[in-house]
């Protein structure tokens, strides 16, 4: 599985895939799926690819939420959304409810790489699609994140998800903080290296 292959770089976080979910059409209910074909364009029987979604004009290639994230509604509101009533595609475990590390890298999941680009949040349509009021609220800053598809691939559930390449600031803050611990490592002049020699 190449999401093994995508190891998270220098520490980065690792996770797995808990959940995959498809609506067919604008309003329909939402179907857990064992496995996902993500294509170019989004995911293979979701509403978004075949351009039937209720928001198309922001619409997003796929979806992709936080399980820490459902656990914390569930254990807030007792509001339950494993079910995929959440209308998110990709549900992940391991980067915590808001999975700040994960925006703007580029993260392997299962065969695909996808980029998350941009904070997804819910819509008041989700409570009445789900029947449940205030899951709208529940889910505010937590709602998941909008990804564009890097490289199309096979997604099932159980899947590694790892951070291949981190955003471009975070890899330039670590770059930065290397050449720093470097330089006030002090080599000696005797170390053009600029290698510590002990």
């Amino acid at each position: 599985m190449s999401g093994e292959g995508g190891a998270s770089g220098e520490g980065g976080a690792s996770g797995v895939v808990r959940s995959l979910v498809t609506a067919p059409e604008a309003g329909a209910s939402p179907e857990l799926r064992e496995a996902v074909s993500i294509r170019p364009d989004g995911v293979e029987g979701d509403r978004y690819r075949s351009g039937d979604g209720h928001f198309e004009l922001d619409g997003c290639a796929v979806t992709l939420v936080a399980a820490e994230a459902l656990d914390a509604v569930r254990a807030e509101t007792g509001i339950d959304v494993s079910d995929g009533r959440h209308r998110r595609n990709v549900v992940v475990e391991g980067f915590g409810p808001e999975a700040d590390d994960l925006l703007e890298a580029t993260v392997a999941v299962g065969d695909a790489r996808l980029r998350p680009t941009r904070r997804r949040p819910p819509c008041a349509r989700v409570e009445e699609l789900a029947g449940e009021a205030g899951l709208a609220s529940a889910l505010r800053n937590r709602g998941g994140l909008c990804c564009d598809v890097v490289e199309p691939g096979r997604v099932a559930v159980g899947d590694a998800v790892t951070v291949a390449d981190p955003d471009p600031r975070t890899a330039g803050d670590a770059i930065a903080a290397r050449l720093r611990e470097r330089s006030e490592g002090g080599s000696g002049p005797s170390d053009p290296s600029g290698d510590a020699t002990d």
